[in-house]
């Protein structure tokens, strides 16, 4: 495997911005994702995949032909766009090569510092290459780290016939950030028995349970007329939402829960007098108390709708993704066979929750059993993100264990 030429691909990714945005009513929502799926078609071409493409909705698959007949089909998936929780514009990356291990003071805004004490596996790295942001923009590891080793993974493959493994498709997709990753992936197409999404945080891990997830759009409508004549006519939508934040139990906010708790998380406000938005995550990874959670939201709207007089208050509620360990279990064979080739290589694999989704939450929803796999990402959609090389490099092996290991499978 080529370091150099996964190290190369990586900051060429970067610093495309692919920056997802939610308010776009186009898919993908930014062209910056066009443009990048446009650059791995040609890519993929130049080592020779003969049905790489990008359909018209942006997302690019291709295939590494297997070197073992009716050996099944494994895919690999990441995704192009960035998490619009901070501007991958201008992306700066900045390589440290033999990290000395200690704080990071960032050069394009000396405020943000990286330091051992708010990010835990920082001192892990010392000895290795990583690369940082520069302070101004994040990084984009989530998830151009996991293109980068598909590509590396995919370019290994072709270059050594030797490995025995079947038909690798690779699947590139748009929008995973803001939930939408897998609206036009055709499961058929891409007609795998397993997927892994390199879409994970640090090393050897093996993700097989996230959220299950939803979203609550909670509109607020009043009355807006000129302050100097509003007694008794005007009816303050700020008001309200600022009522109904105040009373969202706090005890079920990311900032107080951990671990297997879920939580209400409202992320986005907007609007005036007449009207406000307030956007809600709703997160758990026991599918049923989504349903605890709305009827929650719900009730506290028709409490403070009363409280209001005038004000109409309206709960929407979108499913975004569900659990993948609840699809998991009928093709038990995806997170076993992964933690075998971490195994292979000498090293532990742990079996992790994430709290959060991927692609494969979405993927295994639709009947493709995807676990997510570890691509050297830590401090994720933040001006503080960086990137370890070397565990790109490690995520590239295994990824052609797991290859290898399905080779000796049946569909």
């Amino acid at each position: 495997m080529n370091q150099q030429r996964l190290l190369n691909r990586f900051l060429q990714y970067v610093q495309m911005d692919t920056t997802a945005r939610e308010d776009a009513g186009a898919y993908p929502s930014s062209p910056g994702q066009l443009e990048l799926g446009r650059l791995v078609v040609q890519q993929l071409t130049d080592m020779g995949i003969s049905d790489a493409e990008q359909d018209e909705y942006g997302i690019v698959m291709g295939t590494v032909p297997g070197t073992l007949p009716d050996a099944p089909v494994v895919a690999f998936n990441a995704h192009f766009d960035t998490s619009p929780e901070t501007t991958g514009r201008d992306v700066k990356p900045n390589v440290i090569e033999n990290f000395d291990g200690l704080d990071i003071i960032l050069s394009g805004d000396k405020t943000k510092i990286i330091t051992a004490k708010t990010c835990e596996e920082l001192p892990a790295a010392k000895g290795k290459t990583i690369i940082t942001t520069d302070g101004t923009t994040l990084l984009g590891g989530d998830d151009k780290a996991g293109m980068a080793i598909m590509m590396e993974l995919a370019n290994h493959l072709m270059e050594s016939p030797e490995i025995q493994h079947g038909p690798v498709r690779l699947l590139f997709t748009c929008d995973e950030e803001i939930g939408r990753g897998v609206d036009h992936v055709d499961i058929e197409k891409v007609d795998a028995t397993v997927c892994y999404t390199f879409d994970g945080g640090a090393e050897n891990m093996v993700d097989v349970e996230t959220f299950s997830a939803d979203m609550a759009l909670i509109t607020f409508t009043g009355v807006n007329i000129h302050p100097a004549i509003a007694k008794d006519k005007m009816k303050n939508a700020m008001r309200a939402a600022g009522h109904f934040l105040a009373q969202m139990p706090t005890q079920l906010s990311p900032e107080n829960t951990d671990g297997r708790d879920g939580f209400l998380h409202p992320y986005v406000i907007e609007g005036g007098v007449a009207s406000v938005s307030l956007k809600v995550l709703l997160r758990d990874f026991e599918t049923t108390k989504l349903s605890e959670y709305a009827n929650l939201l719900q009730e506290l709207a028709a409490s403070v709708q009363q409280d209001h007089p005038g004000i109409q208050i309206d709960v929407e509620l979108r499913e975004q993704y569900r659990n993948m360990a609840d699809g998991l279990v009928t093709e038990p064979r995806a997170a076993a066979l992964a933690v075998t080739a971490h195994e292979n290589l000498g090293r532990t694999a742990e079996q992790t929750i994430i709290r959060g989704g991927t692609d494969g939450s979405r993927l295994t929803e639709l009947g493709l059993p995807t676990p997510n796999l570890s691509s050297g990402q830590h401090n994720i959609h933040s001006p503080l993100e960086w990137a370890c090389l070397d565990e790109m490099m490690e995520a590239c092996q295994v990824g052609v264990e797991i290859v290898k290991l399905w080779g000796k499978e049946k569909a």
